[in-house]
């Protein structure tokens, strides 16, 4: 007899910014790389700067995420009937995990992990160019978390516990 093999479901991932120009588009990027099929992400922001920022798109370039259809957009696409549904968002800026989001299609689950915004760092670009390495590497380490959880043997408690200590782990 011939067994096919099930492959695993895709875990689609919201990550939320206000300005969706840096941290939200790196996350994406590492999500989607070492996550390996397993998740995929999406990136939007409140108040979306209309740009990805420079030396976000060079971490994620250095990844080897295509950036040709990576983009700056608002929250607000997300939330249409036809979006996607998501199964986690995960807002990656203070600003953006104070405010009121849009309702979602389903029921994702809902964290935050807070990091600092390397955009605000003044400097030469090298200076710069430090700091989004300092913040990619920062969110590697929990979506690298995340990725090596077995969510598939997680109940919604469970995986919202898990999502919440590594949003709590150290930086």
């Amino acid at each position: 007899m011939n067994h096919k093999t099930i492959p695993p479901k895709t875990t689609n991932i919201l990550v939320l910014c206000t300005g969706n120009s840096a941290r939200s588009i790196m996350s994406e990027a590492l999500i989607n790389v070492l996550g390996k099929g397993r998740f995929y992400a999406y990136s939007a922001g409140s108040q979306p700067t209309g740009q990805v920022n420079p030396f976000a798109a060079e971490q994620a370039k250095s990844i080897g995420y295509p950036m040709e259809n990576v983009r700056s957009k608002s929250w607000d696409e997300f939330s249409q009937p036809e979006s996607p549904q998501m199964d986690i968002v995960i807002t990656v800026c203070d600003s953006a995990a104070g405010e009121s989001c849009p309702l979602w299609r389903g029921t994702p689950i809902k964290v935050h992990w807070g990091f600092e915004d390397p955009s605000h760092v003044d400097g030469t670009d090298e200076e710069k160019r430090q700091a989004f390495a300092h913040t990619f590497g920062l969110i590697r380490q929990k979506i690298q978390q995340l990725v090596d959880l077995p969510i598939e043997t997680f109940n919604q408690e469970e995986l919202i516990d898990a999502l919440n200590r590594i949003g709590e782990s150290a930086e």
